[in-house]
């Protein structure tokens, strides 16, 4: 009885050891920034450059105008930032320009293909000047960026399908 009472403990000690293990990766994973989150292959802890902050800030105050020039400067110096160039044609197609954001959707899309946010609003552009095949090519690039629908998805999916519901097609 000792001989399999000190099995059982061992067997037991074993599995409880590997439980730990098991249970102590994910967290390392996840500690390490290891989660999807959307963020794939962009930096999570870059210094934010005060023009792109205040920039931002005018986007979600309406103020459209004031953004431009602030985002101008940011591409300037920085002709990789994807984001700001999503920004900047944002800003351009909601002061008043579709036409004049498209480029610019496309320079935020040659830096990052994956850009979620760009290729929404680019459709939303591309709906603004009537060109749903364009707008649904962007929807169909939504559908395979997010694993389950994203927010992204589903604006321009709703953007689409209204457009179609007035009967523009």
């Amino acid at each position: 009885m000792g001989k399999r009472l000190r099995l059982l403990i061992t067997i037991v000690s074993a599995v409880l050891g590997l439980t730990v293990i098991a249970l102590a990766v994910p967290l390392t994973v996840h500690a390490a920034g290891g989660g999807g989150g959307g963020d794939e292959g962009r930096p999570t802890a870059k210094p934010q450059d005060p023009d792109y902050t205040a920039a931002v800030s005018a986007i979600k105050a309406s103020d459209y105008a004031r953004a431009i020039p602030l985002l101008e400067k940011v591409v300037a110096r920085d002709g990789r930032n994807a984001d700001a160039y999503n920004w900047l044609a944002y800003a351009t197609r909601k002061n008043g320009d579709p036409a004049a954001s498209i480029p610019i959707y496309e320079k935020a899309l040659a830096i990052d293909p994956k850009h979620r946010g760009a290729h929404e609003y680019i459709g939303e552009a591309y709906l603004m000047l009537g060109d749903l095949a364009k707008a649904k090519r962007h929807l169909a690039a939504l559908d395979s960026l997010c694993w389950l629908p994203c927010e992204e998805y589903r604006d321009l999916k709703k953007a689409v399908q209204g457009y179609e519901k007035q009967g523009k097609k």
